[in-house]
């Protein structure tokens, strides 16, 4: 399930680097393209595989790879259970696979669209028992739903539980937990959960079944999938079979609960083998059928894998729920899957038939599932050509207009949980050698352009694609590895980096209030000076309580940090908003120091020094307060 806005668009926390070299060379590649042999498969994956696990510390995996209408190979390796040294069986052992879920939810909405009950450009509203509220003139439809440009902010909140008493029926939980609307529909993909289980609310509603009903009747039962679920917690046939999902701690393969997807199930709740994957690849890589049973039209299948959006032509956008996944060689589409302790992802290449499924049981796994497991692949089976690209250093001028600071719009713009876009600024630069480089979650690149907005990595077939306004200054960048999310080109006083910048001075002026005032108490003690003017005395006290006040408010949010699915983004919130109100309080104090400051000046307390001194307290803080405001952690934006 891809939920990386919840871990600071951490299923976005993907390194790509040279450490997998050594899987690639496991097997030579294939005469012929792509996989054929399952012997030469099972070469290629057990190196693959076995490099995975050792380096990233992952405690078990399960692959599955499919080819016209044959499971080729599925193979488990590692375990499923650490203790009891249980191996991971392809056939049996069900995997979380996240938000791979989704092809689920939207095949069954396509289904409904064939047999005439739904209509994907029909406002939502239209088939749901609670509204969305109106904004830029324009409904939301299911066709903005299966792109991911509905033009909802991000909302991480309440989405996952390890307790099932706190499960929610989606008539509940959606209307409950709605974000914003941020932008027109179709504008920009940016990948929305809740949108997605709206989608299978309207399922529910339209069929007349419950969702997991639905699921069963209409894919799982005619596709003989006896090793899947889409039940929370899993029935009782099938728990035994149940991976266990880790954590790398201390040195060790930690045990965590299994996570159950509250009120959004259809985005992200099934469990499944990776046989069972591999049965459901087969049966959309042939139009909707499996030894004979069908459960989409050809013409829908043909439309499901058909392109509806992307942020550029020339990279990779959205089909009706799956996304374009190949920069270059043969076309790819697909979707991954992240929870917190597993990671997958699902790569189907139409025009040749071909399917491979993947999936890790240990939190580590997120580091080679969402991008090097598919760069792997595609390098051994599909192998294309990377031209050497020359920077020309006459172009270095020109490229200065796309330097600057970048943040994903998978992200909060009306709640406190904007602030995390912070720490996850995209940073471009341009170099005097006629080349950019980027800094982006899935390791540093060093562009070179090669068509009009258009550049491509040095290293790699990735390509990055700029948008320019009517003046000519660039506004978006577009990834070709991510076209479920568009980055916004942040300038001036809203870039990160400038609000870091004071937010770090406004940290540094009031741990020197905290040391100034210690010194003078035990200077004081030691020397027997008098006081000083009252008025420069209670200056110096206001702006005291300001400093502990945000030191207290940084010290509780950090704490609250350290467990953030439970204290941030949980139900466990009353926490943080006693944290949110120290920073209230801090503001009303800066304000009296402000008052004092001018009467200050007006009565000409003290030196001048001690004067511009306290001055200056108060308006850095009075600036760190305006930057908190700007990130929405002044006051309960929740």
């Amino acid at each position: 399930m891809s939920f990386r806005a919840l871990r600071c668009l951490s299923s976005l926390l993907v390194c790509l680097g040279p450490v997998l070299a050594s899987a690639q060379d496991a097997a030579a590649p294939p005469a012929v393209r792509g996989p054929r042999d399952r012997a030469e498969i099972e070469a290629f994956m057990d190196g693959l595989m076995t490099s995975y696990l050792r380096d990233k510390k992952i405690a078990g995996a399960t692959v599955s790879v499919v080819r016209d209408t044959t499971i080729l190979f599925a193979k488990g390796y590692g375990y499923s259970d650490v203790a009891k040294r249980q191996p991971v069986d392809p056939d049996k052992t069900l995997f979380r696979i996240g938000s791979i879920s989704k092809t689920f939810t939207w095949t069954a909405v396509m289904q409904l669209v064939e047999q005439g009950k739904l209509d994907l450009d029909k406002d939502v509203n239209e088939y749901l028992d609670f509204k969305i509220p109106p904004a830029f003139d324009k409904p939301i439809t299911l066709r903005d739903i299966l792109s991911h440009s509905p033009g909802l902010e991000e909302d991480g909140r309440g989405l996952f539980t390890s307790d099932p008493a706190q499960m929610q029926a989606m008539k509940d939980w959606l209307p409950s937990h709605m974000p914003g609307r941020v932008r027109a529909p179709g504008t920009f993909s940016s990948y929305s959960n809740w949108a997605t289980a709206v989608a299978g609310y309207i399922v529910e509603r339209v069929s007349g079944l419950s969702f997991d009903e639905y699921i069963e009747q209409r894919q799982f039962q005619p596709l003989g999938m006896v090793n899947a679920s889409s039940r929370q917690p899993l029935p009782a046939s099938l728990l035994p079979q149940m991976s266990e999902g880790y954590s790398w701690k201390d040195g060790r393969y930690v045990p965590e609960k299994f996570e159950i997807v509250t009120g959004a199930a259809p985005a992200g709740s099934f469990s499944v083998s990776a046989r069972d994957m591999g049965v459901w690849m087969i049966a959309h890589l042939n139009h909707g059928t499996y030894r004979g049973q069908r459960i989409l039209a050809e013409s829908t299948s043909v439309r499901m894998q058909t392109r509806i959006q992307g942020h550029d032509p020339r990279i990779p956008g959205f089909a009706h729920g799956f996304y374009e996944q190949s920069a270059a060689g043969p076309r790819a589409i697909g979707h991954g899957g992240d929870t917190q302790y597993f990671h997958s992802d699902m790569i189907l290449l139409p025009g040749e038939k071909v399917g491979f499924f993947v999936s890790f049981n240990t939190s580590t796994g997120g580091e080679v599932s969402f991008k090097p497991f598919a760069d792997d692949v595609f390098q051994h089976y599909y192998p294309e050509p990377l031209p050497v690209l020359t920077p020309k250093v006459a172009d270095a001028a020109s490229l200065q207009r796309f330097a600057g600071e970048y943040v994903f719009n998978r992200m909060s713009y009306t709640t406190f949980q904007k602030a995390l876009a912070l720490s996850g600024a995209i940073k471009v630069a341009a170099t005097d050698s006629g080349a950019l480089i980027a800094t982006t979650p899935f390791g540093p690149m060093r562009l070179i352009p090669v068509d009009s907005l258009l550049f491509r990595d040095e290293v790699s077939h990735d390509l990055v694609a700029f948008r320019q306004d009517e003046r000519g200054r660039i506004t978006h960048g577009f990834l070709s590895m991510a076209p479920m999310m568009a980055m916004e080109k942040l300038d001036g006083t809203r870039a990160p980096g400038f609000h870091l910048m004071i937010l770090g001075l406004g940290i540094v002026t009031l741990l020197g209030v905290i040391g100034a005032a210690v010194v003078r108490y035990f200077g004081r003690r030691s020397s027997g000076r008098p006081a000083p003017d009252p008025l420069i005395t209670r200056g110096r006290q206001l702006m005291l309580l300001v400093a502990v006040l945000i030191v207290g408010f940084l010290a509780s949010v950090a704490g609250l940090a350290s467990d953030p699915v439970k204290y941030i983004l949980g139900n466990e919130i009353g926490s943080l908003r006693a944290s949110l109100t120290l920073p209230v309080l801090a503001l009303v104090v800066t304000l009296g120091a402000a008052a004092v400051a001018a009467l200050q000046w007006a009565r000409g307390a003290g030196t001048v020094a001690w004067r511009v001194r306290h001055s200056l307290a108060v308006v850095v803080c009075l600036v760190f307060f305006w930057s908190l405001n700007s990130w929405n952690l002044l006051g309960w934006k929740f």
